[in-house]
């Protein structure tokens, strides 16, 4: 099935998008910084602070995902919990993101954030709940601790 590759490639794409947020945060830290900007009276350097914090959260929290996928994709076996609302919690924030995107910078970036949105739902989705004729039978209680099972001198005995 096409669901390893497509787990792979979610997390190759987000391990690439994680150094790229903090790129571009510090850019816009540094623009700070050298303009002295502030918003509503606020220190610049807090700003810079908060930019720098931003971008490294950010970048962490996109490593996190990465590797959420990169786990799915190498096991073949869907995130845990966790890792599912990680995931969820990310192709959130990259559709709210995609919205923003569209007003401000245009259709491209757009476009991009709304392919990450897909590649994150098609990994959840590929790894949805099993179907019920995969999952492997499990053993009875009786039949783990051996009670079911005749002693090997009773074995002869029944066949004669």
């Amino acid at each position: 099935m096409a669901r390893r590759p497509i787990a792979l490639v979610t997390a190759a794409v987000l391990l690439v998008e994680a150094p790229a947020i903090v790129g571009v945060n510090a850019i816009m830290a540094r623009f700070v910084e050298v303009q002295s900007m502030s918003l509503d009276g606020l220190d610049p350097d807090h700003m810079v602070t908060g930019t720098w914090a931003l971008g490294i959260g950010s970048g962490l929290a996109l490593a996190l995902c990465a590797l959420v996928a990169l786990l799915a994709g190498l096991r073949d076996r869907g995130p845990g919990r966790f890792g599912r609302g990680l995931l969820i919690g990310c192709a959130v924030v990259h559709g709210l993101l995609g919205a923003v995107a569209a007003a401000l910078i245009g259709w491209g970036a757009f476009a991009v954030l709304m392919t990450v949105v897909g590649l994150i739902v098609l990994t959840l989705v590929m790894y949805g709940k099993e179907p019920a004729g995969e999952k492997p039978a499990r053993k009875s209680s009786v039949e783990q601790s051996g009670a079911g099972k005749p002693a090997a001198g009773e074995a002869g005995a029944a066949t004669a």
